[in-house]
């Protein structure tokens, strides 16, 4: 469990210096430039995430509740809502006129509906704190960032795109979920 713990810090801790920690990121950039400062933040990624999966895959799941019967139907469709908010943070859509942040707003959206499905302390952790990490970046963006100027209306076919690609991708981490997670998102 360490190791997801530190998995999650880590992931946590380097997406939050952008916004967080304006200026630590602006002595690195210029301390080190900006080809280096994108290596060693992505790398950090990369480590993040390797902590992440030897943590996740280390420890034994130890059940702290018991989801509910339809648990992993809403988790399913909360996973759709989730892939269409990350796609359409990418893409012209008029979402952003009610989302600040819909790439957040779709990582915290994943999260909640894998706390939904699953009860155990390994997904609280993991699940739990990327969905806390979430949140927190919208605060800590918004109070960088100052007044929101909402984007200007966009014909109502803007959104299928995102809508459509996030539908697919869904289909896609719905019949790779056993291989990536070992564990079938399938209801029942």
């Amino acid at each position: 469990m360490v190791w997801l713990i530190l998995g999650v810090l880590m992931w946590s801790a380097v997406h939050s210096l952008p916004s967080a920690g304006r200026s630590l990121r602006g002595e690195l950039l210029e301390r080190l430039g900006e080809g280096p400062y994108k290596g060693l933040f992505a790398l950090a990624i990369v480590l993040s995430i390797v902590l992440m999966t030897v943590g996740w895959r280390s420890t034994e799941p130890a059940y702290l509740y018991a989801p509910p019967s339809w648990s992993r139907w809403a988790a399913n469709g909360l996973m759709v809502v989730a892939l269409v908010l990350f796609v359409a943070s990418g893409v012209p859509t008029n979402l952003k006129r009610v989302l600040r942040h819909p790439q957040l707003a779709g990582v915290a959206t994943w999260a909640g509906a894998h706390l939904l499905a699953n009860g155990d302390g390994r997904s609280l952790v993991l699940f739990g704190g990327i969905g806390l990490w979430a949140l927190a970046s919208m605060w800590l963006i918004n109070r960088r960032d100052g007044a929101w100027q909402k984007p200007q209306a966009l014909p109502l076919t803007a959104d299928l795109k995102p809508l459509i690609a996030g539908i697919v991708a869904f289909a896609l981490v719905y019949l790779a979920h056993p291989w990536i997670a070992g564990v079938s998102p399938a209801p029942g």
